[in-house]
């Protein structure tokens, strides 16, 4: 990364090959909670988080507790997706009014947040779930964001960084590389500022991140593509994002992929995947330990 008045560039912090296998979605139906536990239990995952305003979050957080070991940050929800299941803010409806379709479910898109909700509002939110986890026991290592959207605009992300930093909580934040920087022009946010702020604040950061989802697509498909990423892995640290899900009905009634999500959990436990693992010699990585590195090499 180019600074004021140097050229040096931006490295990965570690020649290393880290990689967190990071299951989303922790909290939202007894169907996920299987597959997330069974991930877990099996090796599959190295982390997960949880969100908070879904029906299932107390079946989560006192597996976590059971568990505090296990590698589970927030996965801050602005957003309702889904059909047959929905769900509303933390914070009183009257505090988040954007935050509320006409039901008065989340919107289903990030668009819809980004035209309704007000920075404020989605403060007052973030602040709620958070509130909520500490209040449950849990004690996040780290804080993402569902569908992305508090990466989505500018005004959003500067309310997660900053809430993030109050808290102390680590927030999945990146290192400058081009592509970083390309995605955050296009969303109005000047990364190179943001990373000063994140390099002050000694937050640690993920060097690549993967977060490529394809519900349609075939099983040998889907294998082949992760198995081509774990070839083609580099140096630094890695997250990949997974979706899991297990074969059962409430799971398959809450998402028309349900299919990928099942197929997702059985690849990554395959032994083939786990080959693949130690042939490259990628490390399983997790939240907890990325916060002990040190927060650049630049």
């Amino acid at each position: 990364m180019r600074r004021s008045g140097q050229t040096q560039e931006w490295k990965p912090k570690t020649d290393e090959k880290l990689l967190i296998i990071h299951a989303d979605d922790f909290g939202m139906c007894h169907s996920k909670n299987r597959a997330t536990i069974r991930a877990f239990e099996t090796g599959a995952i190295s982390s997960a988080s949880i969100m908070m305003p879904c029906a299932w979050v107390a079946e989560a957080v006192e597996w976590v507790k059971r568990n505090p070991n296990a590698d589970v940050g927030l996965h801050l929800t602005l957003t309702s997706e889904w059909s047959p299941i929905r769900w509303r803010p933390v914070a009183p409806a009257d505090k988040v009014k954007g935050l509320l379709d006409p039901q008065g479910y989340m919107w289903r898109s990030v668009e819809e947040v980004i035209r309704h909700a007000t920075p404020q509002e989605v403060e007052t939110e973030i602040r709620a779930q958070i509130e909520l986890a500490l209040k449950m026991g849990l004690k996040p290592t780290h804080l993402d964001s569902h569908m992305g959207t508090l990466y989505a605009d500018a005004r959003f992300f500067e309310v997660f960084l900053r809430v993030a930093i109050e808290y102390k909580i680590p927030p999945m934040v990146f290192s400058p590389t081009p592509e970083i920087l390309l995605m955050a022009q296009a969303r109005g946010i000047d990364y190179r500022e943001v990373y000063q702020r994140i390099l002050a604040a000694g937050l640690p950061t993920i060097d690549y991140l993967n977060a490529q989802y394809a519900p349609g697509e075939s099983k040998d498909k889907h294998r082949q593509r992760l198995h081509e990423y774990l070839r083609t892995l580099k140096p630094g640290v890695n997250e990949l994002i997974v979706h899991l899900g297990m074969d059962d009905p409430e799971g398959n009634a809450v998402t028309g992929g349900w299919r990928y999500r099942v197929q997702e959990l059985e690849i990554l436990q395959e032994p083939e995947f786990r080959n693949l693992l130690q042939e490259h010699k990628i490390r399983l990585f997790t939240y907890r330990e990325l916060a002990k590195m040190p927060t650049s090499r630049a």
